[in-house]
């Protein structure tokens, strides 16, 4: 049986799926007021006026609980040379040619753009959202520009919800994946395959 490497602490782990528990729970709000046919979701909340109440509050939760997440991994999806070598055979992956891959650490190109993504977004959620958060702000911010900012919000909103809908399905799609977020650790063949530079720095010396 393949040794076990660990990828993440039990706070690593509780912080991630207090994200995905608050992004879940904001999002299912927002999307009742994204559109008049999604907003029978609010019956999740309570009703509209509920809704809107819990909404802003349940982003701005997401927003912070992300924020402990930013502070452990940022420096640890800063683009390298590594990784530009691995998104020049970004067509050998969606090939299935995973043997033609260079080696990256513990986060290859693509999960660090999605970090940063969802960082970059949840950065204009919350801007954005504060400009036109009623009724707090009403009347301190011209009507043209809570507009701007609502439609902002929007989209931001959107590319976040395909942003984390790419992290899930490549979670899922390389098997193994999900164990790193459920038990904390991976197999020593799973991080060889597919983190070979991690693997190295991870059994150094062993």
């Amino acid at each position: 049986m393949s040794r076990l490497l660990q990828r993440y602490n039990d706070s690593e782990r509780m912080n991630h799926w207090v994200v995905a528990l608050l992004f879940v729970l904001a999002g299912l709000s927002g999307l009742a007021f994204f559109h008049p046919s999604l907003f029978f979701l609010s019956n999740l909340f309570g009703g509209g006026p509920w809704t809107r109440i819990l909404h802003p509050f349940l982003g701005l939760a997401m927003a912070l609980s992300f924020v402990g997440m930013f502070v452990r991994f940022w420096r640890l999806n800063l683009m390298n040379d590594a990784d530009r070598e691995w998104s020049r055979h970004m067509g050998d992956l969606l090939r299935g040619n995973k043997a033609a891959l260079p080696p990256v650490g513990k986060y290859n190109a693509g999960q660090k753009r999605v970090f940063w993504a969802a960082a970059i977004c949840l950065l204009v959620l919350v801007v954005t959202g504060v400009m036109f958060w009623q009724p707090w702000f009403t009347g301190v911010l011209p009507i043209p520009l809570q507009r701007a900012a609502a439609l902002l919000h929007a989209i931001a909103a959107v590319v976040l919800v395909l942003s984390t809908i790419v992290h899930v399905y490549a979670a899922i799609w390389v098997k193994g994946s999900m164990r790193a977020m459920t038990r904390g650790t991976v197999t020593d063949n799973w991080a060889r395959s597919h983190h070979k530079l991690w693997h190295d720095e991870m059994t150094r010396g062993r």
